[in-house]
This record gives structure tokens, sequence and C-alpha cells, in this order.
């Protein structure tokens, strides 16, 4: 990481209120282990020393900020790609726990080895499918926290994401700018399968200024049995969600969900 690199990580960790001064070499190791990954299985699209800082690091620390994530927390990371929030999160919170799973393994092989270069403990790694997750007794129901990041649809994630909280859980989804029309369609989701939303919060990124928001789902019954549907289903035929929907992830690329 250059010395532009590091002022720029910690300008932008201080209108975070955090202080990453510490974690400088972590952060310079984790610019330098994506990179290198990428150049054999294309993780990111964005791989300038700025748009790394910012559009991966910082954006995966915003989740993090405002008390989401409590001391002694064990959260699961759905689709974590290359690894964002969990690398950037577990860097500065050792003092929680992370489970980063992705349906890709290859990329989850590359989380795994770069959380155990950075020494980062707190991390585990799971390549499987969030819906049989949530079937599965060994992690329905079982985890206080989780986060999410430009993945999919609110009404995806809420059927994706709910079934493998405890009661009280909280799942945390980190997205771009958020249309009312989605926000309604996630609401009557999160109903169905046990959840209710909790907080909505519009900021902006620190320094770029480009537009996110962070909501928050809390799991207040137990999700019906019949959820998650089968692997597949719940991105082809999201609940509530009547139409196409084309979105521009924080990674730049666009997500897609089909039509019911």
């Amino acid at each position: 990481m250059t010395p532009e690199g590091e002022a720029l990580l910690l300008e932008a960790g201080r209108e975070l209120g955090l202080d990453l001064s510490s974690a400088l070499p972590r952060f310079a190791q984790l610019q330098r282990a994506l990179l290198a990954g990428n150049a054999q299985l294309n993780l990111t699209a964005l791989t300038s020393e700025r748009d790394i800082i910012l559009k991966h690091f910082i954006d995966s620390l915003t989740c993090g900020v405002d008390g989401w994530l409590p001391a002694g927390a064990q959260i699961v990371d759905l689709g974590t790609g290359a690894g964002f929030p969990t690398l950037p999160l577990a860097i500065t919170r050792p003092d929680v726990r992370f489970l980063a799973v992705d349906a890709t393994r290859k990329k989850i092989e590359y989380v795994g080895r770069t959380a155990a270069e950075l020494q980062l403990h707190n991390v585990q790694v799971l390549a499987g499918r969030a819906e049989t997750l949530g079937r599965s007794p060994e992690h329905r129901e079982r985890y206080g926290r989780v986060v999410t990041r430009a993945v999919a649809a609110l009404p995806i994630l809420a059927e994706l994401g709910l079934p493998l909280l405890e009661i009280g859980g909280l799942l945390i989804a980190q997205k771009g700018p958020l249309a009312g029309e989605e926000l309604e369609a996630g609401a009557s989701a999160a109903e169905v399968l046990g959840g209710e939303v909790f907080h909505v919060k519009h900021f902006e990124l620190p320094v770029l200024q480009d537009a996110r928001s962070l909501v928050v789902l809390r799991k207040v019954r137990a999700t019906p049995p019949q959820y998650p549907r089968r692997e597949g289903v719940p991105n082809k035929q999201p609940l509530f969600w009547s139409r196409a929907m084309q979105q521009v992830d924080a990674g730049g690329k666009p997500m897609k969900t089909a039509n019911r």
C-alpha cells in the first residue's frame, strides 16, 4: 500500500469514527492478497488502490460502526465472495467470530488462505449455499448475526438469512441506493419468514460520498419450516417481488434477479 493509500484509509476510517492506524499493515497485506488472487480467480472488477480501499475495505466496515456487531457475536457472512465484509471486519474486530460462506469453492478457499496469512483466527470459511445451510439442523436458527454485502434484493436476503438466525438475531444488509418498492417487498417477506424491518439507514460512503443503505431485519419468531425453499428458488421467484430487478452492487457489477 502506498503512503497515499495509507493516508486515504486513515482519513476514511476517521469519517467512520475508527482509528485504523494499528491495522495498516494487515490492510496492506490484504490489498496485496486481493490483487494476487484476482489475477487467478477474477475476484473483483475494482483493482485501483483507491477503489479497493474505499469500495471494499471502508465499505465493508460501515456495518460495524453503529453497534450492530456486539463483542462475542458469531456472525455469518452470506455470499462473502472475495471476503467482504468478513476480512476487513475481522481485522478491526478480533472480539467477534466470522463464518464466511460462499457457493463458489475457489473463492471461499481464497478467503480461507488469506485469513490464515493475515493470522485472523476469528475467521472460519464454508463452501455451500445459504438454502442448504438454512435447512441444516447444524446451522438453522443458530446465529446471532447475519451480514450480507451487495448480494441480492431484500426479499431474497430475508429468505436466505432469517432461517439462520436465533430469535432476536439480526440480519444486516449492506446495500446501495434503496428503492421503496424493494424495502416494502423485503418487509413483507420478512414478516412471512419470522422477521421485521428493525432499522434503515441511508448514508454516504466516506470520501466518495456514494449513496449507501443499511437495512437491519430482526428475527422475532421461528421461521416456518418450508423456508428457505430449495436451491435457486429464492433467486428465481423472490417472495413479494413482482418484477425483474437490476441493481449495481458495491463492487461495480450488476446484480440481477429473475421475474417471478
